[in-house]
């Protein structure tokens, strides 16, 4: 088998049928004024579709409450306006044969980097009120606080399926109110949504994750988006082990995950190098729960996102390292960002071999939709 043929080998994710491996991960853009996706959002995920990406997960999506984003063109995912929006975009990317879902989210009190004064129209809500620095960043949540999140994210997913929507990933990763919850210091509450342990602090995932899965159909695939590192520290850990991690990955999975979307900033690295001098994050999710794992970051790329954040240039990196890892069955799909975000071609392109017409990723592309 050509080394490139593992990556148009199908998949089933439930009832869902992937015609290859490769997804396209959310990407925040920020091009939906007032909450709202435009023309072009449509257009900009349809291109991706008509080049054969296998799934798109859309840009992160604000659930139902006044302070679930940290920038105002940032899209929601509730309100008639919004959601009209989302089903035309459902419907342009189906018509391309594509298949998507949506990214639900809330930042908690993660403000934005681009826009670090913006206020929304409520105060930044988390589990304490606590920054990663440990000073007052918005208000510690209520219980009516929590109970009224976790409805609107299972709202979300009912929605996400009514509009027709593939799938739903949640974001419970990178800092955001999900992954406050799981994290010792923004996590200090004494009730049953803090705890000493990270099984304890993360009823909060557990309970949306289970109104998740009752407001959807048995067989619409739930995906979980997460990460080990934490907000200002990229080498920390928050399962110092792998018996740790799959303890809390088969919480997760009791409570309705599918899939893992395992987010790391280098696809290549060891997550456990003490246990295992190769298998990355995702490699890991998958032997130690048996579903579906995601692999993602600086995939296609010579340098990760955050240098890109920083402004530099970074030039297409080889794939047949990551190829080889998904031919050993070490994960399942593979999730591509900033090549895609740049060139709705890519995969196309990677393909047929035209590894030629590949371009440098620069910054200016996160600036358009492309």
């Amino acid at each position: 088998m050509n080394n490139l043929d593992i990556l148009s080998t199908p998949y089933r994710l439930k009832n869902l049928h992937l015609p290859n491996r490769v997804v396209m991960a959310p990407m925040t853009r920020g091009f939906s004024p007032g909450g709202v996706p435009t023309a072009d959002v449509a257009a900009y995920y349809r291109r991706r579709a008509e080049h054969g990406v296998g799934l798109i997960i859309t840009e992160a999506t604000g659930v139902d409450r006044p302070a679930s984003v940290n920038e105002p063109d940032v899209p929601l995912f509730y309100g008639e306006a919004a959601l009209a929006a989302w089903k035309k975009v459902v419907d342009e990317v189906h018509s391309a044969g594509g298949r998507i879902m949506p990214q639900l989210w809330h930042v908690g009190q993660k403000r934005s980097n681009n826009k670090p004064n913006w206020q929304p129209p409520a105060p930044y809500e988390s589990p304490s009120g606590l920054s990663v620095t440990g000073n007052v960043a918005g208000k510690p949540m209520t219980d009516g606080d929590i109970a009224d999140t976790i409805d609107a994210f299972a709202r979300a997913a009912a929605q996400a399926e009514r509009l027709g929507f593939d799938g739903v990933e949640l974001h419970g990763g990178h800092g955001y109110l999900i992954n406050q919850f799981f994290l010792a210091e923004l996590n200090t509450r004494d009730d049953a949504y803090g705890g000493a342990t990270l099984i304890e602090r993360s009823r909060f995932a557990v309970e949306i994750l289970k109104a998740v899965r009752r407001s959807v159909s048995a067989d619409f695939p739930v995906i979980f988006r997460f990460s080990q590192w934490k907000p200002q520290d990229f080498e920390a850990r928050l399962a110092e082990s792998p018996e740790v991690l799959g303890k809390w990955l088969n919480v997760l999975v009791h409570a309705g995950v599918d899939a893992f979307d395992c987010s790391q900033r280098r696809y290549w690295e060891p997550a456990f190098p003490e246990a295992d001098e190769t298998l990355n994050f995702a490699g890991w999710a998958k032997k130690l729960t048996g579903v579906t794992s995601i692999a993602v970051g600086s995939v296609g790329l010579g340098g990760d996102v955050y240098g890109s954040f920083a402004g530099k240039r970074f030039k297409p990196a080889p794939l047949k390292p990551l190829l080889a890892r998904l031919e050993r069955d070490e994960f399942d799909l593979v999730a591509v960002g900033r090549p895609l975000l740049q060139d709705p071609a890519w995969l196309e392109k990677v393909l047929a071999a035209r590894t030629d017409e590949l371009a440098d990723f620069t910054p200016e592309a996160l600036a358009s939709l492309s």
